[in-house]
């Protein structure tokens, strides 16, 4: 495994970093044991670098990997939408307390948009830069799925790394296409901010094509990280192997394409919008009383069952 200092900080990370969504009770509704045990094999293939976030709900996963790695040895990235001091503190305090942990690697200002949304939630910002300079946090930026916030960020000199959306086709990126944000990224690579990608295998539509994604994620030189979501050993392996550059065994080729995930609303929806409103892609409309899910539009980001009160929107 190939490991690669983010941007200007002093953070070493894996090519692979764990995305971990995919083991909450939205998708794949990992136990704690199995979290714990799957995210230990991955820092066995290499894997040091853990992304998280507040909205995610998923700390006590994610602590439980402790009991066969050492936290320093880890690298652990949450998000956080606060757009106040307070918020920000608020955030911080519940990562420490349920990682169970007196530091956090990296904080990010979750779903930036623009100038506009970061100026919005830059006394979030300036908070944590406050808690950085006083040893909390090692590193602070945003995640975005827009072009403009990548572009933005630059201006900021608090912000040290940038999560953006990117995948060879583009799908996912709001406000343009995929030539357009690997030119904003590299432009913020150039300025020294640290870069780790989104949805390379654009939340699953391009599956049947992942080998081919993830070698194009690879290939650019402006990724120092690489997020793909994990549920199982089997991913694990595979994703390390093709980071690497490795050949992929046929059979657990085949394995990993025949999961094509999905999206699915149950019966008992009661159409609040909650998930309509969440959802970027607009991906959602609620029709006589339910959730009506777009799947040519919807990159399984899981956002929005993370916002359902009842879980009625699963994703497998």
């Amino acid at each position: 495994m190939e490991y690669r200092n983010l941007g200007k900080t002093n953070i070493k990370v894996s090519r692979l970093c764990f995305g971990s969504l995919t083991m909450t009770k939205s998708q794949a509704n990992l136990s704690k044991d199995q979290a714990g045990e799957l995210l230990a094999f991955a820092y066995d293939q290499g894997v040091n670098f853990i992304d998280t976030a507040e909205l995610y709900d998923n700390y006590d996963l994610i602590r439980q990997v402790f009991k066969y790695v050492k936290r320093q040895d880890l690298v652990i990235t949450s998000k956080t939408y606060a757009y106040s001091k307070e918020g920000a503190r608020q955030s911080l305090e519940k990562y420490l307390k349920e990682l169970k942990t007196d530091y956090a690697d990296i904080f990010l200002l979750h779903e930036q948009e623009s100038e506009h949304t970061l100026r919005g939630h830059y006394e979030a910002l300036e908070e944590l830069w406050k808690l950085k300079e006083k040893g909390y946090i090692k590193a602070i930026g945003i995640s975005t799925h827009k072009i403009r916030a990548v572009k933005a960020a630059r201006d900021f000199k608090e912000i040290d790394i940038i999560h953006p959306m990117t995948n060879m086709q583009g799908l996912g990126i709001l406000d343009g296409t995929i030539d357009q944000m690997m030119a904003e990224i590299h432009r913020a690579k150039e300025a020294g901010i640290g870069i780790y990608a989104m949805k390379v295998l654009g939340g699953g539509h391009l599956r049947s094509k992942s080998q081919e994604a993830i070698k194009w994620a690879v290939d650019q030189r402006d990724f120092d990280s690489i997020a793909l979501g994990m549920q199982s050993q089997e991913e694990v392996l595979a994703n390390a192997k093709l980071i690497s550059g490795q050949v992929l065994e046929k059979d657990l080729a085949d394995q990993l394409i025949k999961r094509n995930r999905t999206i699915d609303v149950e019966e008992y929806c009661v159409g609040c919008g909650r998930c309509a409103e969440k959802c970027k892609s607009q991906a959602i409309e609620i029709i006589e009383g339910k959730a009506v899910i777009n799947k040519d539009k919807c990159i399984l980001c899981s956002y929005c069952a993370s916002v359902c009160p009842d879980f009625y929107i699963k994703v497998y």
